[in-house]
């Protein structure tokens, strides 16, 4: 009778390392692919090929990886290896060092070849962190370092999968089999999905920033969300289903999942704001916009009176001239008149109370008596103007429209395009900048973008932009 412990460990396993010309695998495309077969504790087989992305290497992939355009001209596109890598893969546990990054990547190739990708991946990342916690290291070099191994060809496909397929078999020389079955079944204990949406969804799901949708019957959208972290929030929308009576009812609604991923925090902020006022979701409430944008200020000839303006009056656009931004009339009125009771000013000569005679907060304490002509219009307006001061929009502090450069953690660059707190859209590409700086009509002035930009740009250190030529005259939309 065979050891139960032996018996619970994967018999066959597939070590894969990928090289690619970038970190998000909705945009870029894999040039390299390494694979050690792995057959009851001995390689039985290692493969290796050089794959055209049937696009350009970014320079510092190829100082990174040593790959360059040259030597992959003549490399195989991945439709052509598409069916010796599933062979390859073919009944075995898939392993990789992050191996959300490497599945990820293959199951984005496949896709787009409508070939299946199913089944579990073991993260070796995370199978190093649950046998040896005390150690602060997990990446490739760390085990490299620590368990002795050697790597002749470091950051190429083969090298690195050699060293993974290396490293598990000194685990199994060194550890008890007991030891290692537990953290395999810890690492790929899935996360629990709702039952009607597809098998391995979860280990599609991007780790980085983006925007998500919640699909329902005939892709009714239910919800639009946003994180740094997509996997993780969207897991956790299922975590809190039990307890949560809108997430139990988005756990039994939703029949779909997707996402758009992001460079960063800004485009994913921008992105879902665009998302959820276009295709308004059922659960969703923030955002959704409607109704026009207003705005107030002092008015020309009278230094205490306040105009409501709509934002589409304004020649000017958004300034420091404006003073706060409001969906409705009542919204702004209300906004300004606890303002003026908290300063004790006039709210009849701000314009905001009519009738004749003095205004109703004078007899109740609340004026200086600007309208009974016990504080001068001059004094009342510097007042005015100061209490105005907290809710002051802020100037656009660009010559005119610029690319905000948002880069991701392995070098993905998104570019936002600005103007005059207008978000105009976002590029990847030259192409994509160009389209989008000449197009017409302009978006409209959105408030959520104005606020989303102007935190972003109080709360960045340092900005980096690229300033843009202004475009020909545009019609507003």
């Amino acid at each position: 009778m065979g050891d139960p412990d032996e018996a619970a460990l994967p018999r066959t396993i597939a070590f894969v390392d990928l090289e690619t010309t970038g970190g998000n695998a909705a945009h870029h495309r894999v040039i390299e692919i390494g694979i050690v077969r792995v057959v009851d504790d001995a390689i039985v087989d290692e493969w290796s090929c050089l794959v055209d992305p049937e696009c350009r290497i970014p320079p510092s992939i190829q100082a990174f990886t040593g790959i360059s355009d040259a030597m992959v001209a003549a490399a195989p596109p991945f439709a052509a290896l598409a069916g010796t890598v599933q062979e390859k893969l073919s009944g075995a546990l898939f392993a990789a060092h992050n191996a959300r990054f490497d599945a990820s990547f293959l199951r984005s190739e496949l896709r787009r070849l409508e070939r299946p990708f199913a089944g579990k991946a073991l993260c070796t990342v995370k199978l190093s962190r649950r046998l040896a916690p005390q150690e602060r290291r997990h990446n490739l070099d760390a085990l490299i370092e620590r368990h002795g191994l050697d790597c002749h060809a470091r950051h190429r496909a083969l090298g690195d999968a050699r060293v993974l397929a290396d490293w598990w078999l000194r685990l199994r020389r060194e550890r008890p089999a007991a030891e290692l079955a537990a953290a395999i079944d810890a690492v790929l204990a899935a996360p629990a999905l709702p039952a009607q949406l597809p098998e391995g969804l979860a280990d599609e799901l991007p780790e980085g920033a983006g925007v998500y949708r919640f699909l329902g019957e005939a892709d009714v959208p239910l919800y639009i969300g946003r994180s740094r972290g997509l996997r993780a929030r969207i897991l956790a929308h299922f975590a809190a289903a039990p307890r949560d009576t809108k997430e139990q009812r988005l756990a039994q609604q939703v029949r779909r999942i997707d996402w758009r991923e992001t460079a960063g925090e800004l485009g994913a902020l921008l992105t879902e704001a665009a998302w959820i006022k276009a295709q308004r979701p059922v659960y969703n409430r923030r955002l959704r916009g409607g109704g026009e944008a207003l705005t107030c200020r002092i008015a020309a000839d009278r230094p205490d009176r306040i105009e409501i303006l709509a934002l589409e009056d304004l020649d000017d656009g958004v300034s420091s001239r404006c003073h706060g931004l409001y969906r409705t009339r009542r919204e702004a009125v209300r906004v300004l008149t606890e303002i003026a009771r908290a300063h004790q000013l006039c709210l009849k000569a701000m314009g905001l109370e009519s009738g004749d005679g003095s205004c109703v907060g004078h007899a109740l304490g609340r004026c200086r008596g600007a309208c009974v002509g016990r504080e001068s219009a001059a004094l009342h307006g510097v007042r005015v103007q100061l209490a105005l001061g907290s809710i002051r929009l802020k100037d656009w502090p660009f010559c005119g429209p610029v690319a905000l450069r948002e880069r991701d953690a392995a070098g993905a660059v998104d570019l936002h395009v600005v103007d005059r707190w207008i978000h105009l859209g976002t590029a990847r590409t030259d192409e994509d900048l160009a389209a989008i700086v000449a197009a017409v009509p302009r978006p409209p002035f959105d408030l959520d973008v104005y606020r989303i930009l102007a935190k972003h740009f109080e709360r960045a250190p340092r900005l980096d932009w690229l300033a843009l030529r202004t475009a020909p005259a545009q019609r507003r939309a």
